[in-house]
Formats: C-alpha cells, structure tokens, sequence
C-alpha cells in the first residue's frame, strides 16, 4: 500500500475532494432559524390584532439615557510631538486617536470627537442618543446658578472706569434735559401773564399795565346804560 501524500497531506489515492459537512451542527442551526420563523410568525399575528409583540426572554435590558461625559477628552497631549510608529494590525499601536470602547483608531482629532460622540461608540458603553427630560423646577435652578455666576464675574478697573463715566454722562443729560423743560416752562408762563386786552387795546405788562390803563380812563370808554 502507498504512503505517498499529495499537496495538502492527503493520501495521493484519495480523490474524494468534496467538502464536508457537520451534520449534527447543521441540524442545530435549523432548529434554531424554525424557531425564529415560528417566532416572528406569532409576532405578525399579535400585531394584526393590535397587540404588541411578546417580549423574548432573551431580550437585550434597555439602554440606559445619554450622560455627561465625566472624563477629559485628551486631545493635545501629542500634540507638537514626532513619534515613531511601525506598520501593524493591531488598533492600539496604529497612528492616530485610539478609541479602547471600540478597539479602533482614527486618523485626526476632528474624527475623534464625531466618534466618540457617535451612535455606535453610545451603544458601546450601553447608552442611547436619548437625554433626560428636565423639569421646570431643574430648569430655574438652572437659569439661578448662571445668574448667581454671571454676578459674581470679577469686573476689571477699566471696564469699572468707563461703566461710571458712562453712568455720568447719562446723568448730566438728564440733568440738562430738566432744566430746559423749566426755562420753557417759565417762558411759556411769561408770554401768557405778559399782555392782557382792555377794552380793544392790547395792554403789556401783566397786572401793572392794566392798573396803569384804568388811571388813564381807558377803561371809560365802553357805553354806558
């Protein structure tokens, strides 16, 4: 009997080059695609009836709300450093922004953060793109923190400087605004006590004109009854 083995250690007789087949694997995969099929089939029923479909024991637990990130994001470490990096497989010792989540590397920082900020990088740490609902109450506590922040900002001496020459100048303003209404108001009062008529003729000088003109016998020369 020949011992002589061809190219791929077979026996140089052997002529049977026909893949082989696990039966018994093959057998478990089809049980379990039926099962799915079944499964799906009674999810289509449920849902021609308006009801929703049965929930598998096997199913996923729900993702949680997207967080806030609580870690830096590094991005200028490298930056304006030579590194020597040699050709491989393996994602970590790629060059670029290396995601440990995700075991990849991408190439820029700008590509970094969409990724890190992606769908599938949320998924990865069990998180979905959906935030939490605030509250009005979480709301205005909001809105206070920032007030409560914005005053308590130092002011620099020169802004300080020009916010009270500011606050002068609109001060004069009104201040002069003011006393032009009281020049015209007491000018307008002038003019109205300043001339009065008397018996057809126009008198000037208020209260001592007309006494003067009644002297006179100006006020005599209206008919009498």
């Amino acid at each position: 009997m020949s011992s002589q083995k061809g190219f791929y250690s077979s026996s140089a007789g052997d002529t049977d080059f026909r893949r082989k087949w696990d039966r018994a694997e093959y057998e478990k995969k089809a049980q379990s695609n039926a099962k799915d099929t079944k499964e799906r089939e009674k999810d289509e029923e449920r849902k021609r009836k308006g009801l929703k479909p049965k929930k598998k024991d096997t199913d996923p637990p729900a993702p949680a709300l997207l967080q806030l990130r609580d870690t830096e994001v590094d991005l200028s470490s490298k930056l304006n450093k030579t590194e020597v990096v040699t050709v491989s497989q393996i994602a970590s010792k790629q060059p670029g922004y290396y995601c440990d989540v995700c075991d990849c590397t991408v190439k820029d920082s700008v590509n970094y953060l969409d990724h890190i900020n992606g769908k599938k990088h949320q998924q990865m740490l069990g998180m979905s793109m959906r935030v939490e609902r605030s509250t009005a109450d979480q709301v205005r506590a909001r809105l206070e923190r920032l007030k409560r922040k914005a005053d308590d900002v130092p002011v620099d001496l020169a802004t300080r400087v020009e916010r009270a020459k500011q606050e002068e100048e609109e001060e004069k303003r009104l201040k002069k605004e003011k006393r032009k209404e009281r020049k015209k108001s007491k000018r307008d009062h002038d003019d109205d006590e300043g001339s009065k008529v008397v018996d057809g003729f126009e008198i000037e000088g208020g209260d001592g004109g007309v006494d003067m003109a009644a002297l006179m016998g100006f006020g005599s020369f209206g008919s009498s009854k």
